[in-house]
């Protein structure tokens, strides 16, 4: 079923108080990527379980096997069958026309990136794309995210230790910062502090100063992108220097496949996968909440109704 305009603009007014409410009350929301409907599940049973207000996010890839009014279909109805505070995040986006299509779908968050198609991509062309998105998304009051350079790793497991030294290279800094949100009028920064997309055989590290200093220096929202395979007590110091937002989609994916294929190897005369799929969520939803508490959104939840 499609959202009016009208709804869909009360559901981005909801959103943006969220953001104002996560920075005053210093608790950041857990962006969790949708993979099908046993991780949406998952996710809707965390939030329900800590009455926390959560993201679901779909990047591209899950936008073409998905499709993106499915998405926003799947994520109304549990909205409305759990009584949870839920939104949807369009990941990663990586051109103008996919970004205006989530805006068109009523989605309430939108991420801009163009690096993620052209790593080669320069910041003036950036800085013009996202621009264009912040631009369109005024018609319903989307909050649109951005950051200026490509963002490293993947959602994958890698067996190869990352140099931290490299990493450090592309770290965001409070200049920087400023000069982009000034030239795009975005709502959300996404910085670079340590958090690297995927899952390593080192932990990741995140540069607490450096954030700080950051969030000095701009006045919108701060997420965190790859937040996988992250020291959970990053998280909880990184909501009260004022992050805003934390994406987590490694850590779910390894614990749906592990215990996916724990079940079926369990179970090898059962064909209706669907029978054994109540561990799986289970398992995934262990891992939302956990990254629930440590953002601190526990209890966090508002319900607007009608």
């Amino acid at each position: 079923m499609s959202l009016t305009l009208k709804q869909i603009r009360k559901n981005c007014e909801a959103a943006r108080n969220l953001m104002e409410r996560s920075r005053k009350e210093h608790f950041a929301v857990g962006a969790f990527n949708l993979d099908n409907q046993e991780t949406l599940k998952a996710v809707a049973n965390a939030a329900k379980k800590k009455n926390a207000p959560v993201l679901v996010e779909v990047s591209h890839g899950e936008v073409e096997a998905l499709g993106i009014d499915n998405v926003r279909d799947m994520v109304d109805n549990y909205k409305a069958d759990y009584g949870i505070e839920i939104y949807v995040n369009l990941d990663h986006s990586p051109s103008v026309e996919a970004a205006i299509e989530g805006i068109e779908a009523g989605f309430e968050f939108i991420h801009i990136d163009v690096s993620q198609a052209n790593h080669d991509a320069t910041e003036a062309q950036i800085i013009d794309a996202t621009k264009r998105v912040v631009a369109c998304a005024k018609l319903t009051g989307a909050l649109v995210e951005s950051e200026p350079h490509y963002f490293g790793g993947g959602s994958n497991v890698f067996d190869k230790k990352f140099d931290y030294d490299e990493i450090k290279k592309t770290f965001s800094t409070p200049e920087s910062a400023k000069h982009f949100v000034d030239a795009t009028g975005i709502d959300t920064f996404a910085a670079a502090i340590g958090n690297l997309h995927g899952h390593y055989p080192v932990p990741k590290k995140l540069d607490l100063e450096l954030l700080k200093r950051i969030r000095k220096a701009i006045d919108c929202n701060i997420s965190l992108h790859g937040g996988s395979d992250t020291p959970l007590h990053y998280f909880e110091e990184a909501a009260r220097i004022g992050v805003s937002k934390i994406n987590i989609n490694t850590d779910m994916r390894m614990a749906y496949r592990a215990t996916l294929e724990r079940v079926l190897k369990e179970n090898p005369s059962e064909v209706a996968v669907v029978k054994l799929m109540d561990e799986v969520i289970a398992a995934v939803q262990k891992v939302v909440e956990a990254k629930i508490d440590s953002f601190g959104s526990s209890g966090k939840a508002k319900i607007t109704r009608g």
